[in-house]
């Protein structure tokens, strides 16, 4: 809890120093809308528990509400930490297993080492809950992908329906990582080639990324832009000059403490909403993928239209959650329900 509590700290600091660089803006206010509706994966479905485990989503509901407000990153953790998991091998739970001495698990592959803890504490939270009322009936992927949902309705973002009935894998490789998830030094034509591999288009790929909306990126993530850039520029041009200085400011001391992080929209950070799309284009992208989104001809045209419609970028990151969430499930015998989320039966 004093971690917690200190990085919560430290998070505000670095906000108020970079809002101290800057002009202000005008936020967006936003509500949650409902999308439309997407196939679902074969033998999933809304009642899945309605049955077996009839307090399902108020469980999970009163747990994430409770861990929010505890720890307000908790959203953005679990949100990063589903993607995490989906975006790889399918929304299996895979992400979740911790390593065993016969096997290095996804967790603890390089790009992962940074998930934030409250994501996966919410989902152990719930999962204990639900084995007390429900004992070995709710799949560790269902909590994820629900719990997900949920905090991003917390934060303003879209609701969207979650068809339930996964399997949780019985497998988790860290030697899957490397290479198939996006990273923030990646060019855009290869996160787009990664995304194209699991079937989502440009459209759904920049539509995801609008999900760097709330969240905070560690400075070792973009510090090459802003330390020493070039020979003729300290700073990446791409970055607004007072944004870059307040970057420099605020990550100074990166080297001995790696935990410095900023946000990633330093106008609006604790509101899901469209103003992401919106700072990319007055220079205001923390990474060097944000700065791709908005200068790669492939995708420019996709930030442009979600800056000046929210609507519309809560429709189709509705969509795309959707179907990120039934992509390469597992289902019948091809996984199980764990008794603990963080190893297999």
């Amino acid at each position: 809890m004093a971690m917690q509590m200190q990085m919560q700290k430290l998070l505000l600091v670095l906000f108020l120093t970079l809002m101290a660089a800057l002009a202000p803006d005008h936020a967006v206010e936003a509500k949650p809308r409902t999308s439309r509706r997407v196939a679902a994966a074969p033998r999933l479905n809304t009642n899945h528990y309605r049955k077996s485990c009839p307090r399902f989503e108020q469980i999970v509901q009163d747990t994430i509400t409770s861990k929010q407000i505890a720890s307000p990153t908790t959203a953005a953790a679990t949100l990063r930490l589903f993607f995490h998991d989906s975006i790889l091998n399918g929304c299996d739970g895979s992400v979740l297993l911790s390593s065993t001495p016969f096997n290095r698990a996804e967790r603890d592959a390089d790009i992962n080492l940074s998930l934030p803890g409250d994501g996966f504490d919410v989902v152990v939270r719930a999962k204990t809950a639900l084995e007390l009322a429900c004992p070995n009936t709710v799949s560790c992927a269902d909590i994820l992908a629900v719990a997900t949902r949920d905090l991003i309705v917390t934060l303003g973002g879209p609701f969207y329906s979650v068809p339930l009935g996964r399997k949780d894998s019985r497998l988790s490789r860290a030697s899957d990582v490397d290479g198939n998830l996006p990273k923030p030094t990646m060019p855009i034509s290869q996160i787009i080639e990664i995304f194209a591999r699991r079937g989502f288009s440009v459209q759904e790929m920049v539509a995801l990324s609008g999900a760097h909306t709330v969240g905070f990126s560690h400075c070792k993530e973009f510090s090459d832009g802003i330390y020493n850039y070039s020979k003729t520029a300290q700073c990446d041009p791409q970055y607004n000059p007072r944004f870059a200085a307040g970057l420099q400011n605020a990550c100074a001391d990166y080297h001995n403490n790696p935990t410095l992080s900023v946000f990633n929209d330093i106008m609006t950070p604790n509101k899901f909403d469209n103003i992401y799309f919106q700072n990319l284009a007055k220079g205001l992208g923390l990474l060097k993928s944000d700065h791709g989104l908005n200068s790669d001809p492939a995708t420019r045209p996709f930030v442009e239209m979600y800056a000046k419609d929210e609507n519309k970028f809560f429709r189709d990151f509705a969509l795309a959650m959707q179907k990120l969430s039934v992509y390469g499930v597992k289902t019948g015998r091809a996984g199980e329900i764990r008794r603990r989320c963080d190893q297999i039966n």
